[in-house]
């Protein structure tokens, strides 16, 4: 679990080193000044003077307004809220918005991160195809976890998103070799305290328990609706025996995720499936890249949900991520932040990659002297992608996605008076355009902060790193790869 940190020394005013007094006027803040029991019953917290950026057109937006906070759930978005005694969190200088969903991320490979930078996702007999996804991390890497190497990148994955700004995460964890393994999985999603999706995807071996210990799964961790965590169904249709996982997910009334890729060779598979009407809005379907205008209307039609990973897309070889198909067919698709072996996972790349691909494919269409153009992609769409459509993907939007009175209390406060955004001109263009994780100032989770001014609270990183790090030997020694960090 996650260790308590020892707080830095802070001196106010301090110049030690003959310090500048314009550096001495910078945001400053410890850990002392955060406020107690947030995200408890009665305590109620009052977010002042933020740019609000809301999600919700009915409660709207405001270039300086407040988000009061009453225990877990947001109680009121507006000017000049008189919240009584409520705790004061000061956002002048802030965009405050809500959380980010991330709907596709495999956080069981943290440990591999950056390890498949220049490879594509299978051996397709292609030019570039001998690093690939498939033989190295799932046929190699996967196959020797244990479950304290579940356990510790689940973990430490979970928390770097926190520190990301991303407060939702469907966790695709095709690493249930056993009963143990799916459990170190759940419990480190719930030691990170942030809400998470927790997806059951394939495992291997003897003791491997897919799909039919998704009952007792259900049944010990997610009986409850009212928690941070719940689950989804893997079905993914190129493995064999997926008609008993899609049975199973809808017997349990989950979502049904799979991964639907034409490098896969599950066309035809995808095809029927969709000819037979089995298709449903449970559905997320992960990419949709190199699939029929058959199954993309029956999707459309059933109401599934798309979710885009676009920096994956493009540099592994899925295909071409089909934004615009979705968008053309009215469906609002997700971005989500996959392997963490090839990309980062944080959100502003994810909005980034969205946002400059769609209007690439228009702006290239455009110069060609074609008039009959779609809409482009706005920075508001692309924050819309990364929040509220996620949140309906993942069947959670009830609770979460915007700044909506009677929701959990996912938000963000970003610094935009840092030095890479400073002077706020446009509050979405700032977020997509100009933002980094290192301007996530503050986050919390069902009220509960979990970032506070630039630092995520409750964890000693350095411990956790180390334990990351002692997994990721293991993992290499185990698997006979070579870890030669400059190949």
């Amino acid at each position: 679990m996650p260790t308590a940190a020892t707080p830095g020394q802070y001196h106010p005013g301090g110049k030690a080193g003959g310090g500048s007094p314009i550096l001495d006027n910078a945001r400053r803040s410890t850990p002392s000044e955060m406020p107690s029991a947030s995200g408890e019953d009665g305590r109620r917290l009052l977010i002042r003077g933020g740019s609000v950026l809301s999600m919700d057109p009915h409660v709207g937006d405001f270039a300086c307004a407040d988000v009061l906070v009453s225990g877990r759930r947001i109680e009121a978005v507006g000017p000049n809220i008189d919240a009584g005694d409520a705790a004061i969190l000061d956002a002048h200088g802030m965009i405050v918005m809500p959380g980010f969903v991330d709907t596709h991320h495999h956080q069981f490979e943290t440990a591999l991160r950056g390890f498949l930078a220049d490879g594509i996702l299978i051996n397709d007999g292609l030019p570039h195809s001998a690093i690939n996804y498939h033989e190295d991390i799932l046929q190699k890497f996967s196959m020797v976890y244990r479950p304290q190497d579940v356990y510790i990148s689940e973990l430490f994955g979970s928390l770097s998103q926190i520190d990301a700004g991303v407060t939702t995460v469907m966790d695709v964890s095709q690493i249930h070799h056993s009963p143990e393994h799916s459990d170190a999985a759940v419990q480190a999603l719930r030691d990170a305290g942030r809400r998470a999706v927790f997806g059951y995807f394939e495992g291997w071996g003897d003791r491997a328990q897919y799909p039919l210990d998704a009952r007792r799964l259900k049944s010990e961790h997610f009986s409850s609706d009212d928690q941070l965590l719940t689950m989804a169904m893997g079905g993914e249709i190129y493995l064999p025996g997926h008609a008993e996982a899609w049975k199973i997910g809808r017997e349990l009334a989950i979502p049904i995720a799979l991964h639907v890729v034409g490098t896969f060779g599950v066309q035809a598979v995808f095809d029927e499936l969709a000819r037979s009407g089995q298709f449903g809005a449970d559905n997320i379907f992960i990419h949709m890249t190199g699939m029929s205008d058959l199954a993309w209307k029956a999707a459309a039609d059933a109401g599934a949900h798309i979710s885009l990973s676009v920096p994956i897309e493009m540099t592994m070889r899925h295909g071409m991520p089909p934004i615009q198909k979705a968008l053309d067919l009215g469906m609002q698709p997700s971005l989500s932040s996959d392997v963490e072996c090839t990309m980062t996972a944080d959100p502003f790349t994810q909005m980034r990659s969205a946002m400059t691909l769609q209007r690439a494919f228009v702006n290239e269409r455009a110069l060609s002297g074609d008039s009959d153009l779609p809409d482009m992609v706005t920075s508001r769409d692309a924050i819309r992608f990364a929040t509220i459509e996620g949140a309906k993907g993942l069947k959670l939007d009830r609770k979460i996605g915007s700044l909506t009175p009677g929701k959990d209390a996912d938000i963000l406060l970003l610094d935009a008076s840092a030095i890479n955004v400073a002077p706020l001109n446009h509050v979405t263009g700032a977020v997509v355009t100009l933002m980094e994780r290192s301007n996530v100032d503050t986050v919390m989770v069902a009220g509960a902060i979990r970032k506070w001014r630039g630092e995520v609270v409750g964890v000693d990183v350095a411990k956790l790193r180390s334990e990351l790090e002692a997994s990721r030997d293991y993992l290499f020694e185990a698997s006979g790869i070579s870890r030669d960090i400059f190949r």
